[in-house]
């Protein structure tokens, strides 16, 4: 059965049912109408026939949908949704960052980030310049005294860069965006609580999945990170038969062109866009930690890469390890790759 899309309640009656899954993209898809037809038209009962005929005449060349075990499905499941709730909780903060630049300046900067307890507790308090108005530098050191602050920047300074910024508004209108600002308030706080809600579940549903071992030593990983690793590429081997397959499907690896004499290497558009974001992230952080990733990253920089290609570069080559580590089922151990020890000789 050849189908466009990969999830869902069809797809799982489909293999429930014993029938083997070809998923086809919609790229492929606008492709092969081609061969039936020079319009292009874009039909459903053309698309269906493409696909029944496809699967006849090509079928033999694709593998069928492969399922991840169930621990796998949910620990993505979990993932993705606390990608989903941080993105949501950068949109509301940069939502609050553009009516305090409006309505209360000094609020911005007084503590070291917007989203800090501290900085949210601040707000509530004084959600805008009419609330901010009633403080004195004594009445500043009681409050901070009174929510336990002890982030070691004096009263002195923060009543200074409250003093110095724009004065903001006020009136009717200062009170208004004051309510914006205890919605916004709200609503990252209630985010940062689900959030560490499902941190929590993701570290639980890590720790008992059997890959746990292989992916829970590499550098800089940390629960949420190696979760992520482990969700995005599965556990089904047979779906990534070589190191290759991997990098291919997650973006590292670069896409060749060829045309007679000409030869051209460019970004590989064409991929699973949440496992690229999850190995670059990976690799992105490793560098920081680990001396072979930072010199793999370093001298692809002297080559003239700019940091994202920079990036691809290193999760291309920790996929190698990955893979490796992953396919033969054993813990990630940097002394025994043979590479780490030629680069610390």
């Amino acid at each position: 059965m050849a189908i466009e899309r990969g999830d869902g309640p069809v797809v799982q009656a489909l293999i429930d049912t014993g029938f083997a899954v070809f998923v086809v993209p919609s790229r492929q898809i606008k492709a092969l109408r081609t061969r039936y037809g020079s319009a292009g038209n874009n039909d459903d009962r053309l698309d269906a026939y493409v696909l029944a005929d496809t699967l006849r005449t090509d079928g033999h060349r694709w593998r069928p949908l492969r399922e991840d075990h169930p621990e796998t499905k949910a620990l993505r499941a979990m993932c993705r949704a606390r990608k989903d709730l941080v993105e949501m909780r950068v949109q509301v903060m940069n939502q609050l960052r553009s009516n305090l630049e409006l309505a209360f300046p000094g609020a911005l900067g007084l503590f070291s980030r917007l989203d800090s307890p501290i900085t949210l507790t601040f707000l509530r308090r004084f959600p805008s310049a009419i609330e901010a108005a009633w403080l004195s530098p004594a009445r500043l050191e009681r409050w901070l005294r009174s929510v336990g602050y002890s982030g070691g920047i004096a009263v002195q300074t923060l009543y200074r860069h409250l003093d110095d910024a724009a004065p903001g508004l006020f009136g009717a209108a200062a009170q208004a965006r004051g309510q914006i600002t205890i919605s916004l308030v709200t609503t990252i706080e209630a985010l940062t609580a689900e959030i560490t809600r499902i941190e929590a579940q993701i570290r639980q549903l890590f720790d008992a999945h059997p890959d746990q071992k292989i992916f829970v030593n590499l550098p800089r990983s940390g629960t949420v990170r190696a979760a992520t690793l482990l969700a995005e590429i599965g556990d089904c081997r047979e779906r990534f038969p070589t190191d290759d397959a991997l990098a291919a499907l997650a973006g590292a690896s670069p896409s060749t062109r060829q045309s007679g004499k000409h030869e051209q290497t460019v970004f590989r558009w064409s991929c699973n866009k949440k496992l690229r974001r999850a190995v670059t992230d990976f690799a992105n952080g490793s560098r920081l930690g680990d001396e072979w990733a930072m010199q793999v990253y370093q001298r692809a920089r002297a080559r003239g890469c700019r940091h994202p290609h920079a990036i691809r570069i290193l999760a291309c080559a920790w996929i190698r390890i990955i893979w490796r580590c992953w396919h033969d089922e054993i813990p990630f151990n940097p002394q025994l790759h043979t590479s780490r020890k030629r680069s610390a000789a």
